[in-house]
């Protein structure tokens, strides 16, 4: 049952402040949100999407560190029918409360209550700027209505051996859709009723009625002792209230999905896990399918002529199997497998690319081997030059090695020929 008369109307609040440390070095020159992924998307690509796809055209997206690539990407990008009033706005930390930064992802929103004072909006949804997945945010606007909820908070079933990685969401056992406990990365926390070995994992994702989001974040922001955090501090205010629910996102139904990619949700924080999640990418029967189009992922993909495979002499034939490659690719008498090519990347003769993801306008020589390897934006790899074979030349050459052995070169970094 609708709790407002006529139309709802819904304004997306994008959290895109993060600065992704732990994706050091792809965000020494830009936000985490901004990071490229999957070829030819960025990672704001796929919330941005999502809150599309559920009809929400009303989208302020807020941004702080390093955001100049962000800003340039969605106003490049994200263009709405002003005619419509529609509108995805990139909006800087603006000082608005003090001469201070954002204090946290709550803090941003109550630096920026003036937005929701100029839309004036039923529900704000908030959602975070760096995961990959599909997600109907209308099913969960829906059910937030039917409960009169305070806040509803989406999550991810996941399990119960890996509760130590996420906040975790303990529901009433009377109850299952309202929040009993917030569990921040516990040990040993209770299964679900319907599902003992499994826990709900929150995704980042809310939905308020924008006047109670007001009041929250006004009262957080006088809060002695508070980080300011949506997750660590705003929930569990509601939560103590008793006034907290549960969407568990595997009632979402995305049309299009498959029974291997439905309820597919990545948190790519880490390396590993950003380079996990473009291995998902580039199987026979993909973990998460690009390929739907009855829910699309949007992007500008840019002014690139078609990808390009030559030599097909015994020695020397440009392939690629098991591989997404992007327009503007050239493997010249090169193999390529189980990887990932954005625009523009070239791969010279002899060379053979295996497991790895290459940015923009990468440049690969002769006789290169380039293995489990992250490779960012306009990298020339001299000829010759093996990357992810020897992990001590790599760490000789000043490059990043993650635990798992995963070889990552940053963002326009000189290689010595």
């Amino acid at each position: 049952m609708a709790r407002y008369p006529g139309r709802t109307k819904v304004l997306a609040i994008v959290l895109a402040g993060g600065e992704g440390k732990r994706l050091m070095p792809l965000t020494a020159d830009r936000a985490k949100p901004a990071v490229p992924f999957g070829g030819m998307y960025r990672l704001i690509d796929f919330a941005l999407s999502n809150i599309v796809n559920s009809g929400y055209l009303k989208i302020v997206v807020l941004t702080q560190y390093k955001s100049h690539s962000l800003d340039a990407h969605v106003t490049k990008t994200w263009r709405m029918s002003t005619l419509l009033g529609n509108y995805v706005a990139p909006v800087p930390a603006q000082q608005r409360r003090g001469k201070q930064w954002y204090q946290g992802s709550a803090d941003a929103i109550y630096q920026s209550l003036n937005l929701l004072h100029d839309e004036r909006p039923d529900i704000v949804v908030v959602v975070g700027a760096d995961h990959v997945y599909r997600m109907d945010f209308s099913q969960m606007v829906a059910q937030h209505e039917q409960t009169g909820a305070g806040v509803t908070v989406a999550a991810i079933r996941q399990p119960r051996s890996l509760a130590d990685q996420f906040g975790v969401i303990d529901v009433d056992p009377a109850d299952p859709r309202r929040i009993h406990e917030f569990l921040e990365k516990p040990t040993d926390p209770p299964g679900l009723p319907d599902s003992p070995e499994e826990v709900l994992a929150s995704m980042g994702n809310y939905v308020f009625d924008a006047d109670v989001l007001e009041r929250a974040v006004t009262a957080d922001a006088a809060r002695d002792g508070s980080k300011h955090d949506m997750g660590g501090d705003i929930v569990p205010a509601f939560v103590e209230a008793g006034d907290a629910w549960v969407y568990d996102f595997k009632d979402n139904d995305i049309p299009g999905a498959t029974d291997r990619d439905r309820a597919y949700w990545r948190d790519v924080g880490t390396l590993d896990s950003y380079y996990d999640a473009h291995m998902d990418l580039v199987s026979i029967h993909p973990v998460f399918n690009l390929y739907n189009e009855a829910w699309p992922i949007y992007t500008d993909p840019g002014s690139h002529p078609p990808a390009k495979f030559v030599h097909g002499s015994k020695d020397r034939i440009g392939t690629a199997v098991n591989s997404a490659v992007s327009n503007g690719v050239v493997v010249s008498g090169a193999s390529v497998t189980g990887s990932v090519l954005s625009p523009g990347v070239r791969v010279h003769s002899f060379s053979s690319i295996t497991d790895s993801v290459l940015m923009d306008g990468v440049d690969v020589g002769r006789g290169c081997q380039v293995h489990r390897a992250i490779v960012d934006k306009n990298v020339v790899v001299p000829p010759g030059t093996n990357l992810g074979v020897d992990h001590e030349q790599d760490r000789a050459r000043g490059l990043t090695v993650t635990d798992s052995g995963l070889v990552v070169v940053g963002k326009g970094t000189v290689l010595p020929g």
